[in-house]
């Protein structure tokens, strides 16, 4: 496994910062909360946003990334990922091909793809992303174009790709156990942190949840692929 992927594999929670899903809340503060609440990964993603705030907003979420040694990864925009100098870029179906995002970004920079069948799972770890984001697993209005695939999906993508990958759609305490149970080593989450009414304390359930089921299912203590 490529060095890249393989430091993905570690991870548990990741956590989307949404300015559609923080509202009026200050996106750093959300961030802040979600390192204190245990996250080991922030993606930035704010659909409305140009590249000049989304940079300005970046270099503002790295001050606090980069001191709690986690990873930025910015949703969609490698030029933002570039000039603001974070880990990585999240792609879309419809966004800049995996090769092309590498080639602005360099070899160290990580790079994931949504994915929503597993064909596009296949093809996108043929293409070289890092890791992979699958779902939605459940309905969310974070993607309302997408239908929910379930955890079958990710039950498929557990059993066939060898990249990491990140559960993502809906997913909340009461149903990690079923996600972790298919397979998944890491959730992604929006609201269940930005919307929540604490959202550290979210965060930290949300970790526990993950980390203690998937000691139950695998029977050991997580450990990287």
């Amino acid at each position: 496994m490529p060095s890249n992927a393989r430091s993905c594999s570690t991870w548990r929670l990741y956590v989307i910062i949404d300015r559609s899903a923080a509202g009026s809340r200050d996106l750093a503060d959300l961030a802040a909360a979600a390192i204190r609440g245990g996250a080991d990964v922030l993606q930035l993603r704010d659909k409305a946003a140009g590249a000049k705030a989304l940079t300005d907003e970046a270099r503002r979420l790295l001050h606090l990334t980069r001191p709690a040694g986690i990873p930025l990864i910015i949703n969609d925009w490698p030029e933002v990922a570039k000039a603001a100098g974070a880990d990585g870029v999240h792609l879309g179906q419809d966004d800049l091909s995996i090769a092309k995002a590498r080639a602005l970004l360099g070899g160290t920079a990580l790079i994931g793809r949504s994915t929503h069948s597993l064909p596009q799972a296949l093809e996108a770890e043929q293409e070289g992303a890092d890791y992979l984001g699958v779902g939605p697993v459940f309905a969310t209005p974070t993607k309302p174009d997408y239908p929910q695939v379930g955890v079958s999906l990710v039950r498929e993508v557990a059993s066939r790709v060898r990249i990491p990958f990140v559960a993502i759609g809906g997913i909340e305490p009461g149903t990690i156990g079923q996600v972790i149970a298919a397979g998944a080593r890491c959730v992604a989450v929006v609201r269940a942190v930005c919307a929540a009414p604490d959202p550290a304390a979210a965060a930290q359930q949300l970790k526990k949840a993950c980390s203690t089921t998937d000691k139950i299912f695998r029977g050991v203590s997580s450990s990287p692929l």
